[in-house]
């Protein structure tokens, strides 16, 4: 009689938590971020600016003296940006100190609706499915909005939740996704396409500040539109998986927040000013994202082992305390000096123990190379951040996707591999996040027409040998006539 009672009021228990366990699994399930597909932008290769185009661009600047022009020559032969690149046809055609508002629609549009296009075509999506709808840009935000011409150029619902972002810097695309992450939570059973672009024919540099001048000398023309859902249904069509995302934002700190801004010069000529303080303040940031990111990411004996590296190289006892932090993913700001050094440098923390694949942000090979050292990253791990870099230039927000794109094509992501895109922006912002491969991944995207010919033989850039006379000495007297040289 006993057991039979116990029986009867054990089934419905039993129901009653299977019931509420496939509940709580399928509304985890329903806030997943998943990626289905991502398009980056190909521009026209009528755009593309080789070393003699990108020498007649230089030239055309009158307000440049010899030293500036010295300094913008040596700054692109050690830039790691190769011959083809592209640029602004505003630019090329030498309209840059006066763009129309057409100039910049124009330049936006054939980002936005080539990549927009391709993804709906290459899905099967159509624009009316879509329930989310984020775009990124450096700065260009004019009214109506880009979300506001996307909708109405593809004729999307009325009830679509349209998002603006503008002024974020080159890390704009991890922040749209984590804002598309954010409204998941919200909307499940949703689609939401995430568009990065890019505005560089709106703010190129004319004056001679020299720090403003790295901008023109670093940044290309590039985009990418990416389709994302919570849908279970579309699991099996993702090929990543949302797992961690975290976001730094280090504008506090005067220095870094002033490393990278867009200022006027002497004369009044807008720009974007890099300062030397650029790669500390983003070494800074990193180490700040990576403490609070790494316990989410590495193996308790990973962790484990960088606290007794710690112990054993005695550091100071008031830091201790800060590695068991760092180990528990304490988020008190870390302190810069030594400690940033213990996360990242000497025995500093092994990300390669939680992590397959490094999408460095290309934003140039000072950046690449300061990543790689401080993370203990080897030319494997670097390589499709230098050949992004090499073959695409800075293509700002949307160089991460071009990095991406180069893994992919060369058959590197596999299924269960974890990826770490490692995003740094202006304000000072460190935006990172993990994704897990959902497949094994081979798509040549847009770098169909120059895979087979990556890694070259060498990054050396054809500026060091057909223009070395710009280092001779005898030279620094000169001041050239313009209108008389010629690139013969």
């Amino acid at each position: 009689m006993d057991v039979l009672l116990i029986l009867c009021l054990s089934v419905p228990m039993l129901y009653s938590i299977y019931v509420l366990s496939k509940l709580l699994i399928m509304n985890r399930r329903g806030k997943s971020c998943y990626m289905v597909a991502y398009e980056c932008f190909k521009p026209p290769e009528d755009t593309k600016l080789d070393t003699d185009s990108c020498t007649r661009i230089v030239m055309r600047n009158r307000n440049l003296g010899l030293e500036e022009y010295r300094f913008l020559l040596k700054t692109i032969v050690n830039s790691g940006i190769g011959e083809n690149t592209y640029c602004p046809r505003i630019v090329l055609d030498g309209r840059e100190e006066c763009p129309t508002l057409k100039d910049i629609h124009d330049e936006i549009d054939e980002i936005m609706f080539q990549t927009l296009d391709n993804l709906f075509n290459n899905t099967g999506i159509a624009p009316s499915d879509v329930d989310i709808l984020v775009v990124n840009v450096s700065l260009f935000s004019p009214s109506p909005s880009l979300t506001s011409r996307i909708v109405n150029r593809y004729k999307m619902r009325e009830n679509v939740k349209s998002f603006n972002l503008s002024g974020m810097g080159c890390s704009a695309s991890v922040v749209a996704i984590d804002l598309v992450q954010q409204l998941f939570k919200s909307y499940t059973n949703s689609i939401a396409v995430v568009v990065s672009t890019e505005d560089l024919g709106a703010h190129w540099y004319c004056g001679r500040d020299k720090m403003m001048m790295l901008s023109n000398c670093l940044f290309r023309s590039g985009g990418c539109s990416m389709l994302f859902t919570n849908k279970p249904s579309m699991k099996n069509r993702a090929i990543l998986k949302l797992k961690h995302m975290q976001r730094t934002q280090y504008g506090a700190d005067d220095e870094a927040y002033s490393c990278c801004i867009q200022v006027e010069d002497e004369q009044g000529h807008a720009g974007f000013r890099l300062t030397k303080s650029l790669v500390k303040s983003a070494a800074l940031a990193l180490t700040v994202n990576l403490q609070e990111m790494a316990p989410k990411i590495l193996p308790l004996w990973e962790r484990v082992r960088f606290f007794l590296v710690c112990v054993r190289k005695s550091i100071k006892k008031g830091e201790t305390l800060r590695v068991l932090e760092i180990l528990l993913g304490n988020k008190n700001k870390t302190k810069k000096g030594s400690l940033m050094n213990n996360v990242l440098g000497g025995g500093g923390l092994n990300f390669k123990a939680g992590i397959e694949h490094f999408c460095v942000h290309p934003g140039g090979r000072a950046v690449i190379d300061g990543v790689g050292k401080g993370m203990r990253l080897n030319e494997y791990d670097l390589e499709p951040a230098r050949m992004a870099l090499h073959r695409w230039g800075n293509t700002s927000a949307g160089g991460l996707w071009y990095v991406l794109g180069y893994m992919e094509a060369k058959k590197r992501l596999k299924k269960g591999d974890r990826i770490l895109m490692i995003s740094l922006g202006a304000g000072f912002k460190c935006n990172n996040c993990v994704w897990e491969v959902m497949k094994d991944l081979s798509d040549q995207n847009v770098w169909k027409d120059s895979i087979d010919s990556y890694p070259p033989a060498s990054l050396a850039n054809p500026f060091k040998d057909k223009y070395d006379w710009i280092n001779d000495e005898d030279l620094s007297f000169v001041r050239f006539d313009y209108t008389k040289f010629s690139l013969g």
